[in-house]
């Protein structure tokens, strides 16, 4: 997983609240479980027309938020199925950090998992930065997530939190498997004890960790 420390990137306000995965990520493209080449679906309906056209109106077929890392959304983002592609595909687009009011529980989690920074702020605020960062030239932002701050193009802060645990994690880009295997020596003991205590289970394929 990539670390996530500091990005400064344009920021793409999107005013819609209840944003579900589904419309993050439409069912119809849930035909892969490749985390790759998956950026296209993103937003698709609102994306593109029934001819796979892009459409001009919507905020990401326009400069310069075609080439947003940072979405600026409302309340209640990523509700739905709990679906891991609608992260993916933000990935995968280049979608690296949301702020929003408030998000859905399960794909909160799958953002931290995956290296998104989710960033919850008073829906005040959030819309307050919508209306600014619609104007190209004060879309940029400024995240920094040892700070926890977001820098305005204006010169403005905004403090944000974020759990201990999941700030440390994606500072230091540790997914899953690699929190697991903080564990190597306990999990190593454990095999080894099991196998004299009950020598009957046999590993399928040896020691996972020699």
């Amino acid at each position: 997983m990539t670390p996530f420390v500091r990005l400064t990137a344009f920021a793409a306000p999107i005013a819609i609240a209840n944003i579900d995965t589904d419309m993050l990520f439409p069912s119809r493209f849930l035909k892969t479980v490749s985390r790759t080449g998956l950026g296209k679906a993103l937003f698709h309906n609102l994306r593109f027309d029934g001819d796979d056209a892009a459409r001009p109106d919507f905020i990401l077929n326009r400069a310069p938020w075609s080439c947003a890392e940072i979405l600026v959304a409302d309340e209640n983002f990523g509700c739905g199925s709990s679906r891991e592609h609608a992260v993916w595909t933000l990935l995968d687009f280049g979608i690296r950090c949301i702020i929003a009011p408030s998000f859905a529980e399960i794909f909160q989690t799958n953002c931290i998992k995956n290296g998104v920074l989710p960033i919850c702020l008073d829906r005040e605020v959030v819309l307050g930065l919508q209306d600014e960062i619609a104007d190209p030239a004060q879309a940029r932002l400024e995240i920094d997530l040892e700070s926890c701050t977001i820098k305005k193009t204006d010169g403005g802060v905004i403090g944000f939190f974020v759990d201990d645990v999941h700030r440390e994690r994606l500072l230091k880009g540790i997914g899953d498997i690699d929190q697991t295997l903080t564990h190597q020596a306990a999990i190593k003991h454990f095999e080894k004890e099991l196998q004299i205590n009950q020598p009957w289970i046999k590993p399928i394929s040896g020691d996972a960790f020699s």
